[in-house]
């Protein structure tokens, strides 16, 4: 799904472009329970209401009629416990909520007009700006921020900020509006006007994926410069010794962090670094194109390339192809993120897999958390989350000449 620009803004509670696009709580999230599930919709096909000595008027349940009570007892916890999910109240352990959740799916229970009126004082708004220019990477995080926002009950406001002037606007119109929390993703992660205009305003937000997070904002992250140290170090130790590196935005933190990884990689294996095997990129597939292109018409080409990303990895892919190149048997290119082009193109990229719906989802967590508290007149400080990155091996890296893989 390539949201690119089509995108321009909507509000969610989970369906977005006129379908739904929301990962509810599966019954088999509640494996000691599944019998009494499915044993409850036979029980509210048949309209059968006799559960024993414990039977109460106010139980009676049909297709058309679940109660609240209802959902308490299937969930085993109480009406009150109910109640404070369908509010939107902190004070719920997660594992509770996700039952009582599952418990609301699987009755099919609908809240009263009442009820609905009280969830929605008490509705929490959270904004996701963004003007990545990578659509795997924005699919992503998409799908990992609506996923939150759906299971925790939130609105979600997406914001398209494809400039300077509108990034700014946006976020003095949200906060006008009443937002009560802000999400960063790349590159709005590393823009100070926007961190310092949500501070002074008092909204919380979260940075994702910064190199170099804000003291000032909650933020979630991988570390970077470890990541490409570790992707580097794969490519000498399958025998390449001139390893392009194709950096990113130079406006990104992370960009600086990976080309650290990458020379660090290099001095742990005694190699020389050569600014020649360098070339700048900006995180999209074009300048990949060009990056790449320009490391391979070198008098002494790489024999393997790593590029900051999976969309210049494509397109680096693409050049060795139009150069009549095999990869991996001529070239060893491999990419960062793991997203969905990583395994769209041929040959599969060999990437590190940062967790970018899981971070997505994490940054929305961390804002419901901190808008709660702050509702509850507790002091909510800014929280840093750093996440595990993976080495993906896949079909497009070998031993330089084209020997199997180690």
């Amino acid at each position: 799904m390539p949201y690119g620009g089509a995108i321009k803004s909507f509000t969610t509670h989970g369906q977005m472009a006129g379908g739904l696009l929301a990962a509810r709580v599966r019954v088999s999230s509640l494996p000691a329970r599944g019998r009494r599930i499915r044993a409850w919709r036979r029980t509210l096909a048949d309209g059968d209401t006799d559960h024993g000595p414990a039977r109460e008027k106010s139980s009676r349940r049909t297709l058309a009629g679940v109660t609240i009570a209802d959902v308490a007892r299937l969930a085993d916890v109480s009406l009150m416990t109910v109640s404070r999910v369908l509010n939107g109240k902190a004070n719920v352990r997660q594992q509770t909520r996700e039952r009582v959740q599952a418990a609301i799916e699987a009755l099919n229970y609908s809240p009263s007009a009442a009820a609905r009126s009280l969830a929605a004082a008490s509705e929490i708004r959270i904004g996701l700006l963004y003007s990545n220019p990578s659509a795997g990477y924005l699919n992503e995080f998409l799908v990992g921020s609506l996923d939150q926002a759906n299971r925790e009950n939130v609105q979600l406001v997406v914001q398209l900020c494809d400039s300077a002037q509108r990034r700014l606007e946006t976020v003095r119109r949200l906060i006008e509006g009443g937002i009560d929390g802000v999400i960063l993703p790349p590159p709005l992660c590393d823009v100070a006007d926007l961190h310092g205009l949500l501070v002074d305003a008092g909204v919380p937000a979260v940075a994702v994926a910064s190199g170099r997070p804000p003291i000032a904002l909650s933020s979630v992250n991988i570390d970077d410069r470890a990541a490409a140290r570790a992707m580097t170090g794969h490519l000498v130790s399958l025998g390449h010794r001139r390893i392009g590196f194709v950096a990113g935005n130079p406006d990104q933190t992370a960009s600086a962090l990976r080309l650290y990884g990458y020379l660090d990689a290099l001095g742990d294996a005694g190699l020389a670094s050569d600014s020649d095997l360098i070339a700048e990129g900006l995180f999209t597939y074009r300048s990949g194109l060009e990056a790449a292109g320009a490391l391979m018409g070198l008098r002494q080409p790489p024999t393997a390339l790593f590029a900051s990303n999976d969309d210049m990895a494509a397109a680096a892919v693409s050049v060795a192809h139009r150069m009549g190149l095999d990869v991996p048997g001529d070239l060893s290119v491999v990419g960062f993120d793991d997203a969905p082009q990583a395994t769209a193109i041929w040959p599969e990229l060999t990437t590190i897999r940062q967790p970018i719906a899981e971070m997505s989802r994490a940054a929305v967590q961390l804002l419901i958390e901190d808008v709660r508290a702050r509702r509850e007149g507790h002091r909510s400080l800014p929280r840093h989350r750093q996440m595990g990155f993976e080495l993906v091996r896949r079909e497009s890296d070998t031993a330089p000449g084209g020997r199997a893989k180690a």
